[in-house]
């Protein structure tokens, strides 16, 4: 049964209206990201890799990528960025030597630690018209909706 069918249209808002007003939102809080970041001398893409190395320890660099919603050309350029600039290094994966595992560098660490703490003070301040409640059921809606739109694409394939 196709996804679409197991719905009814809801009385409220169009989708389309909730599309717009998502985006928009989505844009100005990503700007505000932005901001925050490259007051910190990084883009986005290293911040992201930054971060995960910083939360999850030694990655893969195609894990990395998945994570932080690059390409693989888009990752492989960050790390080049990263390692260029002493933040990262590269190890062969043990498992499977074709593989490359990125590492944080003492100086990386020193740096993501810093860019995080401010960073999480910036988004405080960007999400602050947001109680604590509504940022909850706000990520409820998100993840269903994502969810949903996820799943409707593996459908079409």
């Amino acid at each position: 049964m196709r996804l679409a069918n197991r719905i009814s249209k809801p009385s409220g808002e169009a989708a389309t209206h909730v599309w717009i007003v998502l985006w928009k939102a989505v844009h100005a809080i990503e700007q505000n990201a932005v901001r925050s970041v490259s007051a910190l001398g990084l883009g986005l893409s290293e911040f992201a890799v930054l971060e995960v190395l910083l939360h999850k320890g030694p990655q893969l660099v195609s894990v990395i990528g998945r994570k932080v919603l690059l390409s693989s050309g888009s990752i492989t350029a960050a790390v080049d960025r990263l390692e260029s600039k002493k933040l990262v290094r590269r190890t062969a994966d043990t498992e499977d030597l074709r593989a490359r595992l990125v590492h944080l560098t003492e100086r990386g660490r020193r740096l993501i630690e810093r860019a995080f703490r401010q960073h999480a003070v910036d988004m405080e301040e960007t999400m602050a018209v947001l109680r604590s409640s509504e940022r909850t059921e706000l990520v409820r809606l998100l993840k269903k909706a994502g969810m949903w739109a996820a799943a409707r694409l593996d459908e079409k394939q």
